[in-house]
């Protein structure tokens, strides 16, 4: 018989501790009470109308909920929401990794209100391709900012959405206007993606750069510059003070090479520091005259229209391509025909037409 002595593992579980006297009781029954009630849609909007942010965190969370269960709640306080919407200007704001734009809006957001303007940042962080998680990071980043009750940001999974928005980004927009939000700030991951879908639901679309990042012409893709109404140069502190107004000279000349814009109003540059604040009231100047110019001849509101209509047909497009991939028939059929494709004994094509030719059968 062996003398070893038996030692247990660090990792068995031990008896919990007690809670302190000091907790009470009926405090820990009500919070777990509240936590597990789930308000109904009407409540949610009257708490939206009156401004209450728990109200309009949890509403943005249901939106964003991919549960088949949730959708009509969902689609309910959206609608409700509707006829208290479209009071405010939104802005979308890209830019490389690296460029600063979280602490731009901060300097910015917080600009805004102290103009007494309510801003809402919508903030869309990268979700990994392998853990498909986000760190979330952006109350963080803006420490200022999400302390001061005028503004509002709520950071949301970029998910496998193309162009670094969120899934339901729109409809989060439409319940910020609905509480009362008049500035509404989007914020992508960044240039690398296409930018059509933020694009295509703000009103203001705002490419930051840097200087000393390369070529000035050559490091950026010509697409986001037809798209961007204004582009800014962003760290034009210290040492780089010169090196950025170069570059936004640059800039300009190569925005007079583009084509005139549906809206008539021409793309401009400039350069800021969100860390002295330098710059930052004349970018919201700059948008001020662009509101002024684009409502004045209409395009505004037409530009509007126009992404409502476009965001009916994303809405199909995301609903078939779901309902598809969630159909049991697909399902059953699609390891097979994946196993084909990848012997070479059909191609790609053949093999899509196949499944769709199943999936509309069975519909």
């Amino acid at each position: 018989m062996s003398s070893k002595k038996f030692h247990p593992s660090a990792l068995h579980e031990k008896p919990g501790i007690p809670a302190p006297e000091t907790i009470s009781g009926y405090a820990v029954q009500h919070i777990q009470k509240f936590r597990k009630l789930q308000p109904s849609a009407n409540e949610l909007v009257a708490g939206i109308l009156n401004g209450n942010i728990t109200a309009l965190s949890r509403a943005i969370t249901l939106v964003e909920s991919t549960s088949s269960a949730h959708l009509a709640k969902a689609n309910e306080v959206i609608t409700s929401c509707l006829p208290h919407a479209n009071k405010s200007v939104r802005i979308g704001i890209t830019g490389v990794p690296g460029v600063g734009k979280s602490t731009f809006i901060e300097a910015f957001g917080k600009y805004l209100t102290g103009l007494g303007k309510k801003v809402a940042v919508l903030a869309v962080d990268p979700s990994s391709t392998i853990s498909h998680g986000s760190i979330l990071g952006d109350k963080t980043r803006m420490e200022e900012l999400v302390k001061d009750e005028n503004a509002f940001i709520r950071p949301s999974a970029s998910g496998d959405t193309l162009g670094g928005v969120a899934r339901k980004t729109r409809e989060t927009i439409t319940l910020c206007e609905a509480a009362g939000f008049d500035t509404i700030i989007i914020e992508t991951v960044g240039v690398g993606q296409s930018e059509t879908a933020v694009h295509s639901m703000v009103d203001f679309f705002l490419l930051l750069k840097i200087s000393g990042a390369g070529d000035e012409l050559q490091g950026i893709k010509r697409g986001i510059m037809e798209m961007a109404d204004a582009i800014v140069i962003n760290k034009a502190d210290g040492d780089n003070v010169k090196r950025a107004h170069l570059a936004k000279v640059e800039f300009n000349r190569a925005l007079h090479l583009f084509p005139a814009k549906k809206s008539g109003w021409t793309p401009t540059t400039a350069a800021c520091s969100a860390i002295t604040q330098e710059g930052i009231s004349e970018v919201w100047t700059t948008i001020e005259k662009f509101l002024t110019l684009t409502k004045g001849n209409n395009y505004f509101f037409e530009k509007r229209k126009e992404q409502n209509q476009y965001w009916m047909l994303e809405t199909i497009n995301e609903q078939l391509k779901s309902n598809f991939f969630s159909n049991p028939g697909i399902q059953q059929s699609m390891a097979v025909t994946k196993k084909a494709v990848q012997n070479d004994e059909i191609s790609p094509f053949a093999a899509a037409q196949k499944l769709l030719e199943t999936y509309f059968k069975k519909e």
